[in-house]
């Protein structure tokens, strides 16, 4: 009978662990996540949707103060007269509050953009309606308060010299807005308008083009195809055949 070589069963482990299983192939138990787990599959819940959206929106409403600092500092102040009613223009047409308007748009729309960019990176998990609600909300909140904060600077010296004032007297108004301000609906309600929607208005329109502009159909940043599959420890290694009979060495015995 010739030497038959030995070649042993196929392995029945698959090449990776199945589905709900760590990478050693072992039943996956609550405390053991997959990294797509972890992603895509973490359970909503909404006070903590409200608390970032809300959260957010704080924050961005914090920085319409030195955004109102910046507004005034580069926004000019109007020349005025003192007369007998009040103050009047200096000037019969002057620019200095369309000036004022100018910086408030152009800081206003920059404020957005720069919020929707800094949102749309911290927070990488909450991309989508809540990244883009927390936007447009906190781009509402700062509008005023920037436009309050920048209109106070000076305004303080204005009206004392507006009351004890010689007519005659020249000196100057500080920055206000004319193409912008709030309405009260239903003397409850502050219903912004004007400039002061620029900000928000920035801010949607960023965040929508970040939003498109995305190669992640979730928006968020999803695993490569490589990082899916496991590299198992116990898969088995590829059989070899068998090494011949070194020379000399004893025949099998025949049947």
């Amino acid at each position: 009978m010739s030497a038959e070589s030995t070649v042993p069963p196929a392995s029945s482990a698959p090449a990776w662990p199945p589905l709900g299983s760590d990478p050693d192939g072992n039943p996956a138990s609550s405390a053991y996540q997959s990294p797509l787990e972890l992603t895509f599959d973490e359970p909503r819940r909404p006070l903590r949707t409200v608390t970032t959206v809300l959260g957010a929106a704080l924050a961005l409403a914090v920085l319409g103060a030195p955004l109102g600092l910046l507004w005034a500092a580069l926004a000019p102040d109007t020349p005025v007269l003192k007369v007998a009613e009040g103050a009047i223009y200096a000037e019969p047409q002057p620019e200095q509050p369309i000036a004022a308007d100018g910086w408030f748009s152009l800081l206003g729309v920059a404020f957005g953009v720069l919020a929707a960019l800094a949102l749309w990176f911290l927070l990488r998990r909450r991309r989508g309606p809540v990244g883009l609600l927390s936007a447009v909300l906190g781009a509402l909140a700062a509008a005023p308060v920037a436009w309050q904060v920048g209109r106070r600077v000076g305004l303080a010296t204005f009206e004392r010299l507006l009351e004890t004032a010689p007519a005659g007297q020249a000196f100057t108004k500080p920055a206000d807005l004319r193409a912008g301000g709030i309405d009260w609906l239903l003397h409850v309600l502050p219903v912004p308008h004007g400039n002061l929607l620029l900000p928000a208005f920035g801010a949607a329109a960023t965040y929508t083009l970040l939003a498109g502009w995305s190669r992640w159909p979730s928006l968020r940043p999803e695993p490569e195809p490589a990082e899916f599959s496991w590299v198992s420890a116990g898969t088995p290694a590829p059989t070899t055949a068998p090494e011949p009979p070194a020379p000399g060495a004893g025949e099998p015995p025949r049947g």
